[in-house]
């Protein structure tokens, strides 16, 4: 799967006018690691374009903490250690999105920021989930074709119907309990906190310090709600809803809503006559870039377009999924505008983008659905679903009722074995949020229930600004300092603040 799928499955006060009165967070005591705790032996493990002296490890977890003593697993870790014994105050764990995301991928790639940043503060460090990256894996053996962006998220057909997904639904799910086992089992986002837990014990440190996004955010409310002594400083940024009857079906769902947030941003920009010389400018006027891109969908549905991609056409789905995936950060733009003028060129050949160009591993395609699907019981109505996507399609267009059809996970063999953490304000005050306003993925109303749930607990730095991933990722001068300086110096806004487009 590529980084920018992975990105998929991968939300007018200024921030000064509120910052006067500041909160301190308190920092943390060095630990001894208990003899109970497992040993990290470091190797250096440079990575191109990783930050300098990067040094990786294997952390052993059981499978089952019901067994600790039992079969364990492996966790790849990583670390870059501060250069500075006096400067440093703790360590800080980035924790991935997902369901699928790397951990040591992402401090490969925002470790040289994070320094940037940061400073000597921390040591900071990651791991790969179990069933991820070079930590234990498993697969579902499933074919080629249900391992597509595409096809494991449930796009409907042209005309709504879903029979195919309901198929196809079926058919994961059976494959996974057939060829997969105990390990794909325990993929789950309450082990994935244990696991943290475990590496937290690992590395000697009494508390922690974390910057979790996307359904790191989930992951990190939920390691906060368990372990709160374990806590320092704790950044969530671009947050999942945590609520808990729903967990991941509530966050697909929301993507309806969010594509439609963000969507005006791709068609200003996609209208701006800058476009004009790289021939990638669609419309005059950005309210005419959105019916043509649903008539382009539809025009795809109708009669799919051959590819450079041998065997994979451009069908409106595939659009409209490239669109989804596009919207998650403005450098995506310029691919989306051009694979859409070579679909209305009918002498050209499109080129697809890499998310929906190919499918994933097979053990990328287990890790995705697995967590997702043993978090939590997913209704198994096909009526209802038929209901919703028919619902679905006419107040959200742009997704076509995806967001609400049917998974894999409404046929899952597997029956959660406990029940999602519900968050509340039960803790210290010591998280900061920070959230775009117009995020396609994690759109902003459910940064407001996390925010609501966490209560004084946390304070939500909002962004006025589009795309999923705030810190270090918008260019929010105001954002990026108002989450620096809570990391460096404890000092964090006394209210909720927002932060202006710059």
């Amino acid at each position: 799967m590529t980084h920018r799928t992975r990105r998929a499955l991968v939300l007018a006060l200024s921030v000064s006018a509120a910052a006067t009165a500041l909160t301190a967070v308190t920092g943390p005591a060095a630990a001894t690691a208990t003899p109970s705790s497992p040993t990290l032996t470091w190797r250096p493990c440079p990575q191109s374009d990783g930050p300098a002296g990067q040094e990786c490890a294997e952390l052993p977890v059981p499978l089952d903490y019901r067994d600790p003593d039992g079969p364990q697993l492996t966790l790849a870790v990583s670390r870059v250690r501060s250069e500075n014994p006096e400067a440093r105050r703790g360590t800080l764990l980035v924790i991935p999105g997902g369901p699928g995301g790397s951990g040591l991928r992402r401090l490969t790639q925002q470790g040289k920021a994070l320094q940037r940043e940061l400073g000597d503060a921390y040591d900071i460090v990651g791991l790969d989930p179990r069933g991820v990256g070079g930590s234990t894996r498993t697969s579902c053996e499933l074919s080629a074709n249900d391992r597509h962006l595409t096809t494991l998220r449930s796009w409907p057909a042209p005309d709504g119907d879903i029979a195919e997904n309901v198929a196809r639904s079926r058919r994961i799910a059976e494959a996974c309990a057939t060829n997969s086992g105990a390990v794909l089992r325990s993929l789950t986002t309450a082990n994935e906190v244990r696991d943290i837990e475990r590496f937290r014990q690992a590395l000697g440190e009494d508390r922690l310090s974390a910057y979790g996004v996307s359904y790191g955010t989930y992951v990190g409310a939920v390691y906060a709600q368990k372990y709160p002594e374990r806590t320092d400083r704790w950044v969530l940024d671009s947050n999942d809803d945590p609520n808990p009857r729903r967990v991941a079906r509530g966050w697909l769902a929301n993507m309806a809503r969010g594509a439609e947030d963000r969507f005006p941003d791709f068609a200003a920009w996609a209208a701006d006559p800058a476009q004009e010389t790289a021939g990638l400018r669609l419309a005059e006027r950005p309210e005419d870039v959105r019916p043509l891109f649903l008539s382009l969908a539809a025009e795809l549905d109708r009669a799919p377009r051959a590819t450079t991609t041998k065997g994979v056409p451009l069908t409106g789905n595939r659009l409209r999924q490239a669109m989804q995936t596009a919207l998650y950060n403005d450098t995506s733009f310029d691919e989306l505008a051009r694979l859409i003028r070579q679909a209305m060129d009918p002498k050209a050949t499109p080129v697809l983008t890499p998310d929906v160009a190919g499918p994933m591993s097979d053990e990328d395609a287990a890790v995705t659905l697995a967590v997702i699907c043993n978090d939590v019981r997913w209704p198994a109505s096909v009526d209802a679903h038929e209901r919703a996507v028919a619902d679905s399609r006419v107040r959200y267009p742009l997704t076509a009722g995806m967001p609400v059809n049917i998974t894999p996970c409404s046929f899952w063999k597997n029956e959660p074995v406990e029940k999602p953490t519900r968050i509340t304000d039960d803790g210290p005050s010591n998280i900061l949020m920070v959230q775009n306003r117009r995020d396609p993925a994690t759109p902003y109303a459910g940064a407001l229930n996390l925010r609501a749930a966490l209560g004084d607990r946390a304070r939500l730095v909002t962004v006025e600004s589009g795309g999923h991933g705030a810190y270090l990722g918008t260019g929010n001068a105001c954002g990026d300092r108002t989450v620096t300086a809570f990391l460096r110096t404890g000092q964090r806004p006394a209210r909720d603040v927002s932060c202006p487009d710059d």
